[in-house]
């Protein structure tokens, strides 16, 4: 996988603490592509590395979204409402450079992603290991918050992913992209068909042929 530098980082205070944005440049965009990490870990996660060294080649700009948390250095993430408060309060540096803004993330990111889009008027949203259900707990579904996202939606879900295999995920008008053998990281066993490479190019490939769908 291709490594790239960001463009430019800023910082941004929020009312959740002092957030923090990456920039990754497209010559002539016509989307950002703002999306951020999970509970778990940071902007370093192998999926939001590919996207933003992949995208900007196709018209993208991607801007990777650390946490106030995460910034401040903390190993556990809020609850899901101070989350929010913090995605709120960077979605006018996300939303500054006059572009449709899809709204992104991976896991718990995801779910921020989807509870804000409509009010923050996102283009779409864009939800990595999608956290369906707590692993083994398929009962406890957040399938209401990734349906009421109120804008075109895309998931991309590791086969083997414990937060929600492809095939659990309900029906809904949001389209799908299957990673093979990948787990909630996307990380592919050695065994597998597919290495680690080709795991994250069927990410990649994915996410542009849907972005270009949104033209």
């Amino acid at each position: 996988m291709t490594e790239i530098e960001a463009a430019a980082t800023e910082e941004i205070d929020t009312e959740a603490g002092t957030g923090r944005v990456s920039w990754y440049e497209a010559k002539g965009p016509e989307f950002v592509l703002a999306v951020s990490h999970g509970a778990g870990g940071g902007i370093e996660a192998r999926d939001l590395r590919a996207l933003a060294a992949a995208l900007p080649a196709h018209g993208v700009t991607v801007a990777l979204v650390e946490q106030p948390w995460r910034v401040a250095g903390k190993k556990l993430a809020p609850a899901p409402k101070t989350l929010d408060v913090g995605w709120r309060g960077l979605w006018p540096a996300l939303a500054k450079p006059g572009l449709p803004v899809i709204a992104g993330g991976r896991s718990a990111g995801a779910r921020v992603a989807c509870r804000t889009a409509a009010e923050l008027g996102a283009a779409a949203v864009l939800a990595l290991s999608f956290p369906l259900h707590p692993p083994g707990k398929p009962e406890k579904s957040r399938a209401d918050e990734l349906l009421g996202a109120g804008a075109p939606t895309l998931v991309v879900q590791g086969g083997n992913d414990p937060f929600g295999r492809p095939e659990e995920f309900p029906a809904g008008t949001y389209g799908l992209v299957e990673v093979p053998y990948g787990d909630h990281g996307f990380a592919v066993p050695k065994r597998a068909p597919l290495g680690q490479d080709e795991a994250l190019t069927v990410i990649t490939d994915g996410v542009v042929e849907w972005i270009a769908s949104l033209r």
